[in-house]
């Protein structure tokens, strides 16, 4: 019986460790090799190679499904290079793994046990049926994808001819379900992305159903199609829908009040024009990155806000980045609770575990910490403010893509900062953290006497 107990230990230990190296260096391979491909001259519009510093951070933004960009992506690209990065949002907005496995359903190999495993960690799972899991999940975003990209084409189709508004179509509505931000509208006005349809609803709330359907998990989207009653919801999944819909409710009313009579961004549109566009701001924010008005030519207040909810994010599971909506609401109910004298977060008449508010605190405060520390950075190595650095650190770590102006002006120290931030953002700080940095901890083994400190 003994010599069963040490064996067994520090398998289950290399096992944990794997996964999270796994996703990070898969991850890495997939941006290495995209690299390698956007560098060929063949990928380039002019002919030329692009560089590796363009290549490289094109690359990362594509695959963490960011949308910062050096270059505009119908100018600098040429069609080979524009089909790469579309390829890139596709893989890094599905999840790795969700590529992989169609990649084995199509060859009819079975999955091992380790590679459900890897599976499962990837979309934030259990291991129960997550090969049907993977299934349906691949099917419904293919699915949305497709109808999201007839929409769309049929729209460019009143503008462009067919092979230019099919391209259009696809290209948008991948970026837009990914949660990617890239465009290819740069033919008409290079780097104004959405701007230039602002003010068109077919395609602004249609590139916004696809990014609340992406953002929203597929997690949830299973128990919103198995259970029809909101009463039957897991708090998981009533977390997400209200929260989803507060932020996007909220950030559309604040949007209003701060740039309503703002001429650079919505005081020249009618009223109806400034719903949807106040509208399209709140839903961008969520990781999505198209950009419906200049972010440069936001108010300061306008900027302040902006910040907050890229920081937040999208949903667990979901092809969004950043906080995450619930992880979020968890530090609320933490603090309120607190601030009531409580020890223990409940919602719903059910109680949250310590370790999920220690993981939420973690979380927030390592994306605070990195956000300020690398706007400090592009500060001090780059010709841009702090709140514009600010903007920029926010939308890296989320995964959100829009940029105040701040992108084309970032030094060289600046731009291979982004890149990590872009990656760690994706990938997911915990992620890394335990792949890369779980040790035994000593507190599981000794606990030191208990001491009082001033707090407040």
């Amino acid at each position: 019986m003994s010599s069963a107990t040490p064996a067994q230990r520090p398998k289950k230990k290399r096992q944990a460790v794997s996964i999270g190296r796994i996703m990070a260096f898969t991850f890495l391979g997939i941006i290495l090799i995209g690299t390698l491909l956007l560098t060929l001259p063949a990928s380039s519009r002019n002919g030329h190679s692009a560089g590796v510093m363009t290549a490289l951070f094109t690359a990362t933004s594509a695959t963490c499904v960011t949308g910062l960009v050096l270059a505009d992506t119908w100018s600098q690209w040429s069609n080979l290079g524009q089909m790469v990065i579309l390829m890139m949002i596709e893989i890094g907005g599905l999840g790795f793994m969700s590529a992989a496995s169609l990649a084995y359903f199509s060859l009819r190999r079975k999955i091992s046990i380790q590679q459900q495993l890897v599976m499962a960690e990837a979309i934030g799972s259990n291991m129960n049926d997550v090969v049907e899991h993977q299934k349906r999940l691949l099917i419904r975003a293919f699915t949305v994808e497709g109808i999201g990209a007839v929409i769309l084409t049929a729209r460019f189709m009143t503008e462009f001819s067919f092979p230019l508004a099919l391209k259009l179509g696809v290209f948008h509505a991948v970026s837009a379900f990914c949660n990617a931000g890239f465009d290819v509208l740069g033919f008409i006005k290079p780097g104004a992305s959405m701007i230039v349809y602002q003010t068109d609803p077919v395609i602004c709330l249609t590139l916004s159903a696809l990014v609340i359907l992406g953002g929203l998990g597929f997690l949830v989207w299973d128990e919103l199609l198995r259970e029809r009653s909101p009463k039957k919801w897991s708090v998981y999944t009533k977390l997400v829908m209200i929260t989803t819909g507060t932020l996007l409710l909220g950030g559309t009313i604040l949007f209003c009040l701060l740039e309503w009579r703002n001429p650079s961004t919505l005081g020249t549109l009618s009223a109806p024009q400034k719903l949807l566009a106040a509208f399209f701001q709140s839903m961008t924010l969520r990781t999505a990155g198209f950009a419906g008005v200049n972010q440069g030519l936001l108010t300061p207040a306008g900027k302040a806000v902006s910040i907050f909810m890229m920081l937040i994010g999208g949903s667990s599971g979901s092809t969004a980045g950043g906080l995450k909506t619930v992880t979020f609401v968890v530090l609320l109910m933490f603090l309120w609770n607190r601030m009531r004298g409580r020890h223990t977060v409940s919602v719903f008449h059910r109680t949250i575990s310590d370790d999920h508010v220690l993981n939420a605190i973690t979380i927030f405060m390592l994306m605070v910490l990195l956000a300020f520390a690398g706007a400090t950075v592009i500060c001090a190595t780059s010709p841009v403010g702090f709140a514009d650095s600010l903007f920029e650190t926010v939308s890296a770590i989320g995964t959100v893509g829009l940029t105040a102006g701040a992108t084309p002006r970032l030094g060289t120290v600046s731009k291979c900062m982004i890149i990590v931030f872009m990656y760690f953002g994706r990938v997911g700080l915990l992620t890394i953290s335990f792949g890369f940095l779980k040790k035994k901890p000593s507190g599981e083994k000794y606990r030191y006497a208990n001491t009082d400190l001033l707090i407040g």
